[in-house]
């Protein structure tokens, strides 16, 4: 299958995939090789968590056969939720790079968790990591400077897919007699 065949009918299963692979590299990059991460990450990764929610519903939506009007709100959902998660990991860059100074929560650390293990807690506590300090990079690019573009990307692929025909709708516009002739 090429990004050619991605309509809005296919796009939010795909979505929904990429967007758990992003999240278990996230996860992964935390859990295995000790990059914990900062505030901005967090808002980054509740993008995603946003996608799936949104392609879940698509593809629900698409089981109960949902007309074409809907399908197509959905992809263009899933563009302007992919959209802003190009524009928060490109903030995250530009702070990382020192171009545009660190949201507040960065320097606070942010909300202090007050359960019933208060006391086990403290002794594990790790510091929470500054969101200017790139801990990682491959290429000149942060991970945040990754998310951007593949946000990005999934931004546009998801308004491509949202204004394709899906192939149902290229059938009906043909009679079954009257399809072009493939050459």
């Amino acid at each position: 299958m090429n990004i050619r065949s991605l309509d809005r009918a296919v796009w939010p299963a795909f979505a929904l995939a990429i967007s758990a692979g992003m999240l278990a590299t996230a996860h992964g990059f935390e859990r295995f090789l000790f990059i914990a991460p900062c505030p901005l990450c967090y808002n980054q990764r509740q993008i995603y968590w946003l996608a799936m929610a949104i392609s879940a519903i698509a593809l629900f939506a698409r089981w109960r056969r949902a007309p074409a009007q809907v399908m197509f709100t959905m992809s263009v959902l899933l563009g302007i939720t992919f959209a802003a998660g190009a524009g928060i990991a490109s903030y995250h860059a530009l702070v990382e790079w020192g171009v545009l100074p660190a949201p507040s929560t960065c320097a606070t650390g942010g909300a202090v968790n007050l359960s019933s293990d208060l006391w086990a807690q403290l002794e594990k506590r790790q510091a929470v990591p500054s969101c200017g300090e790139a801990k990682w990079r491959l290429w000149g690019l942060s991970m945040a400077g990754w998310n951007a573009l593949v946000s990005m990307a999934l931004a546009v692929t998801s308004l491509i897919s949202a204004f394709r025909p899906t192939r149902t709708e290229t059938d009906n516009e043909h009679g079954q007699d009257e399809r072009p002739e493939s050459a």
